[in-house]
C-alpha cells in the first residue's frame, strides 16, 4: 500500500491546527486506500500551537510532531520536516487554511497518472486585490530575469514524488528556496488552479521583511541579471559622466565670461551617483549574503522535541472522527528528549 506524508509548517496557529487536523483526515479517509503520516512542525509558538499538537499525536499515532528551540523561520522550518517525510509522496501546505486540504484528492489522482510534481496554483485569492495584483508583477519579473521558467502564484502548496525529494535532498541548502528549487527540476507537472479564501483565525505572520527577504531570495536563487545590471549602469554612468563633462567643458569655453557653473550641479550630481552605489552595494550586497549564509552550513533546525516517530505510516483512525468542535481540549504533556539537527538525519 502506497504511503503519504503530509506536511504543515506552524507558528502560532492554536485557532487553525485541530480543524487542519481534522480536514486532512477526512480526506484520508475519503481516499481509502493509503497509508499516511501527518508532520507538524513548531517553530516555537508562544501559543497553546505545541500543547494541541501533543494532544493530537497522543491520540493518532499518524499525527508526527517537531517542536523547535527556537523560530527558525518560515523558509528553514518546513523544509526541515520536508526532508523527514517518509511517504512515496509529499503533499506540503500552510497550517493557516488558506491551503485547502480538500484539493489533496485532486493532487492524489495526478500522482496516480503518473506526475512526480503536483502544484496548486491561486488563479483569485479573497486577499486585498492591490496585494495581488503586487504579487503578480513580482512573479512575473521573477519569471523575466529567470532562466529556468517559474510558476506563477505558486507559494509551495503541492505533492512531490519521492524520487523529486530525492533530488531536492541533493541540493543541500541551508536557506532553500523550495519554490526555486521545484522550478529548477524541471520535472513534468500539473497545476490544480484554486481560490484562495482569507483566513478566519489568526494573525498573517508575514510582514514587509519577510517578504521582502523571500522576494530577493527568489531573485538572487534564480537570476544573475541584477548583477549584470549594476555592470551595466556603471559603464552608461560612465559615458554619461563623459559626456556632460566635454558638454560642460565645451560651453564655459565658448562662454568665458558669462557661464557660472555654480554648486548645484556638482552637489546634485554627487548625491545622484552616492544614491546609485547604495543601490549596487545592497544588490551585491545580497548575494554576498547568500554565499555567506551557504559556506557556514549551519543545520536548518534544531529540535526540542519529537513525537510519535517511531511509528510509521498508518490508514486513517476514523473511531474517533468527531466534528470539529468537538475534539478533546488540549493537554500539557511534555518532554524534552536529546536535541537533534537536521544534519544528522
Amino acid at each position: 500500500m502506497k504511503t503519504l506524508s503530509i506536511v504543515n509548517p506552524c507558528f502560532n496557529e492554536e485557532g487553525n491546527v485541530r480543524e487542519l487536523y481534522q480536514r486532512v483526515r477526512a480526506v484520508m479517509t475519503r481516499l481509502g486506500a493509503y497509508r499516511y503520516e501527518h508532520i507538524f512542525i513548531d517553530n516555537s509558538s508562544a501559543d497553546g500551537t505545541a500543547a494541541i499538537l501533543r494532544e493530537l499525536a497522543a491520540s493518532d499515532r499518524n499525527v508526527k510532531v517537531i517542536v523547535n528551540t527556537r523560530n527558525f523561520g518560515h523558509i528553514r522550518s518546513p523544509f526541515h520536516a520536508m526532508l523527514l517525510a517518509r511517504g512515496d509522496a509529499v503533499i506540503s501546505l500552510a497550517s493557516d487554511l488558506q491551503d485547502p486540504p480538500e484539493l489533496i484528492e485532486e493532487m492524489v489522482r495526478h500522482w496516480e497518472n503518473g506526475m512526480p510534481v503536483v502544484i496548486a496554483v491561486k488563479n483569485a485569492s479573497e486577499e486585498s486585490g492591490l496585494m495581488f495584483r503586487a504579487r503578480t508583477k513580482y512573479y512575473r519579473l521573477v519569471n523575466r530575469v529567470s532562466n529556468i521558467e517559474t510558476y506563477q502564484h505558486f507559494t509551495g502548496f503541492g505533492l512531490y514524488d519521492r524520487k523529486v525529494m530525492d533530488v531536492i535532498r541533493e541540493f543541500k541548502d541551508p536557506y532553500p528556496y523550495f519554490r526555486g528549487m521545484i522550478a529548477e527540476i524541471g520535472l513534468p507537472h500539473a497545476e490544480i488552479p484554486y481560490r484562495q479564501p482569507l483566513r478566519k483565525r489568526g494573525l498573517t505572520k508575514n510582514n514587509a521583511y519577510t517578504l521582502y527577504d523571500m522576494a530577493m531570495l527568489g531573485i538572487t536563487n534564480l537570476s544573475k541579471v541584477p548583477l549584470r545590471l549594476v555592470t551595466f549602469s556603471g559603464f552608461v554612468s560612465a559615458v554619461l559622466c563623459i559626456m556632460v563633462s566635454l558638454a560642460y567643458g565645451i560651453y564655459k569655453l565658448t562662454f568665458w565670461n558669462s557661464f557660472a557653473v555654480g554648486l548645484a550641479p556638482l552637489i546634485i550630481g554627487l548625491f545622484f551617483f552616492l544614491s546609485l552605489q547604495m543601490i549596487f552595494l545592497g544588490i551585491i550586497g545580497e548575494y554576498i549574503g547568500a554565499i555567506h549564509t551557504f559556506v557556514q552550513k549551519r543545520p536548518l533546525v534544531f529540535e526540542k522535541e519529537r513525537i510519535n516517530f517511531e511509528f510509521g505510516c498508518g490508514l486513517p483512525d476514523t473511531s474517533n472522527l468527531a466534528p470539529l468542535a468537538a475534539l478533546p481540549s488540549p493537554g500539557t504533556r511534555m518532554t524534552f528528549p536529546q536535541v537533534a539537527d537536521a544534519s544528522s538525519r
